[in-house]
């Protein structure tokens, strides 16, 4: 029985991992009042880039690096369209999620099917990982969980406890009293949207060289999307966002631990988005202005203005 909860909770947290790196990225770009629906495309592109650079290369940091890049590089298609020419950052993410997943599949077909010889090793800690229970699960994870938690209080410590971050929330709830501070208000939202990016690339990242060690279009599954849902649920809190994470990466395990029941493998596989609807519909239903969401998200802001 022991076995059975150790592997359920290692598993929760690798199927946690993407997640979290992807809601941290989205909650620092929201924080500053973009609104970045591109997510799942970004992951996607951040995934294809890794694999093939891992696969071509020999050197999966290699690979994480250049998804890294090409992620924030492609964020700035968004950040473009919606600081610069101030469009509609709906539509701009739309967009974006649309050219990530076409792109991905583009470049990626000639890689299907294809393993990596060299695949990105499980950090196995020593002594840490000899401890009964709590060694299997913490200590012999993969380097993208590390990271991620990491990034996550990372995150927390700069939006709450610097003056940087404290330059970040105040352009997304009041941007005109921000400028008066003789603050750049565009290039923060940029600098945060091209942050968000590097992260969901990240995320892509791990799924193609860590968690599934492949390449297949399509392979996000909608990752992308909970975590824009878990940005909301963690109330704009990249220290909530590590429990939110994880309790959704248990959710993806409870489809394989349902299996053996007999229940159709295709109900236990819209799990994760039922409970993303659910919750969504739970928050919905309470109080808005407790709900900790920047004032000026997805409003527009043009400097100077009044």
């Amino acid at each position: 029985m022991e076995d059975i909860i150790v592997s359920v909770l290692f598993r929760t947290l690798v199927a946690g991992t993407p997640l979290l790196l992807a809601t941290v990225g989205e909650v620092i770009c929201e924080r500053s009042g973009i609104l970045n629906l591109g997510v799942e495309g970004v992951m996607a592109v951040g995934a294809v880039v890794a694999f093939m650079v891992t696969y071509n290369t020999g050197h999966p940091w290699v690979g994480v690096l250049a998804a890294l890049i090409v992620g924030m590089i492609f964020s700035l298609i968004h950040s473009f369209a919606s600081v610069t020419l101030q469009a509609n950052q709906v539509v701009s993410g739309l967009a974006l999620t649309m050219l990530g997943l076409g792109l991905s599949g583009m470049l990626g077909k000639p890689y299907v099917g294809k393993p990596l010889s060299i695949k990105m090793q499980n950090w196995e800690f020593p002594f840490l990982s000899d401890i009964p229970f709590v060694g299997e699960i913490l200590f012999k994870q993969s380097p993208f969980f590390y990271l991620a938690v990491f990034l996550a209080f990372g995150a927390w410590f700069l939006l709450e406890r610097t003056r940087l971050g404290i330059q970040i929330r105040s352009t997304g709830e009041n941007p005109r009293a921000t400028e008066t501070q003789g603050i750049n208000v565009s290039m923060v939202r940029h600098l945060c949207v091209i942050i968000g990016g590097g992260f969901s690339a990240l995320a892509g990242a791990h799924l193609s060289i860590s968690y599934s060690k492949s390449w297949i279009e399509g392979m996000t599954a909608g990752r992308g999307w909970i975590a824009i849902a878990l940005t909301i649920f963690a109330l704009w809190n990249p220290g909530r966002a590590i429990w939110a994470s994880f309790l959704f990466g248990f959710i993806f395990v409870l489809q394989y631990l349902l299996q053996p029941l007999g229940i159709s493998p295709n109900f236990l596989a819209i799990l994760p988005y039922a409970a993303t609807l659910i919750i969504l519909l739970i928050i919905s239903l309470k109080d808005h202005r407790k709900l900790n969401a920047p004032a000026m998200l997805a409003e527009p802001y043009k400097r100077g203005e009044r």
